[in-house]
């Protein structure tokens, strides 16, 4: 008689799922006290800063600090404390009105506390179809504060709800491909990357994955890792929703990260290849073969470009290279060029 195999669990998540059980009922409880205080937004914050001290885990603030440099002050509660406790301060808020939901988030986004922050964005998805103004307001503050990329992927989603219920908020993106923080232009990726699983209508439509494909476009080249991790992220979730149209994007931008020998480029084309007809991937991979991202290398992304072109190369990453394509190893020629 054959036995299945328990897959064994590792130390570290075996500690951390104690933890969470026994934690689990203090973060609804703690739930349920901040929505008895949504009228009372200073105490709601003393509670809420009170009660995520008591949640917090110091094994995840150290490895939190690891996997987003630059988090600042955390108190380190654990995702599933924080959803319990967010439950239940949803479905005790679930019948007020917009103004004290939208002066409490106001005070949680500007909290000190990027955990308390992150509870106050989760509330930012059901405050758009009430005051969008005034919502699309904090939104913006949050994204110009952020200094990682935890806080700029948990916006992404109200931004693309936002996006979705008002197709005029896409000039909201169209701004950020030129500014000049990278957690901004991050922004942009990490919103498309999100749109397709929102719960709005038409966030899987063509018309999603072409307007899309703009602002990637513009954004291609960045030298930032973050931003591109974000632009690679948009582009595998396009993928099965218009292949034809990523695999003609791909190729095309592959072509001019040979003719540049643009590592940057040919990072993030790479890293997209995940969701592509297994032909095409392995067609556009072989294309890239030798370019790699050389340390220091500058932006190349038409956003840098146009920038520079205004005399303002400081507002997009460190704007473009003017020397010409030479970062080519001498031995390779160009795809156009004689052997």
């Amino acid at each position: 008689m054959s036995t299945v195999a328990t897959p064994s669990v590792s130390p570290v998540t075996a500690s951390s799922r104690a933890f969470v059980r026994a934690h689990l009922a203090q973060a609804t409880a703690l739930g349920t006290r901040l929505a008895a205080l949504i009228g009372r937004p200073d105490d709601l914050v003393t509670a809420i800063e009170a009660g995520f001290r008591e949640l917090g885990d110091a094994a995840y603030v150290e490895g939190s600090r690891r996997v987003a440099p630059g988090l600042g002050e955390v108190f380190g509660v654990r995702l599933p404390l924080m959803e319990a406790a967010h439950k239940t301060f949803k479905r005790g808020t679930a019948g007020d009105s917009s103004g004290p939901l939208l002066d409490v988030v106001d005070r949680l986004i500007g909290d000190r506390h990027v955990d308390v922050r992150w509870f106050g964005m989760w509330d930012l998805e059901r405050l758009l179809p009430t005051d969008p103004e005034r919502t699309w307001q904090l939104m913006r503050r949050a994204a110009r504060e952020a200094q990682e990329w935890i806080t700029i992927d948990t916006l992404a989603h109200p931004y693309g709800t936002g996006i979705l219920d008002d197709p005029r908020r896409w000039a909201e993106l169209d701004q950020l491909v030129y500014s000049a923080s990278q957690w901004e232009r991050r922004l942009v990726g990490s919103t498309l990357a999100t749109m397709p699983h929102g719960d709005r209508p038409g966030g899987r439509d063509e018309a999603v994955v072409r307007r899309g494909l703009t602002l990637i476009e513009q954004l291609i080249g960045d030298s930032e890792p973050d931003v591109q991790k974000a632009l690679s992220w948009a582009l595998r979730e396009f993928a099965p929703l218009d292949p034809v149209v990523i695999t003609a994007f791909l190729e095309a931008e592959s072509q001019t990260a040979w003719r540049d020998w643009d590592g940057n480029r040919a990072w993030v084309i790479r890293d997209s290849l995940s969701k592509l007809p297994g032909d095409a991937a392995a067609r556009i991979r072989s294309s890239l073969q030798g370019i790699r991202k050389i340390s220091g290398a500058k932006s190349t992304s038409r956003a840098a470009i146009i920038a520079a072109e205004f005399g303002s190369s400081e507002v997009v990453g460190d704007g473009p290279s003017n020397d010409p394509p030479s970062n080519r190893p001498s031995n390779v020629t160009g795809r156009n060029s004689a052997p």
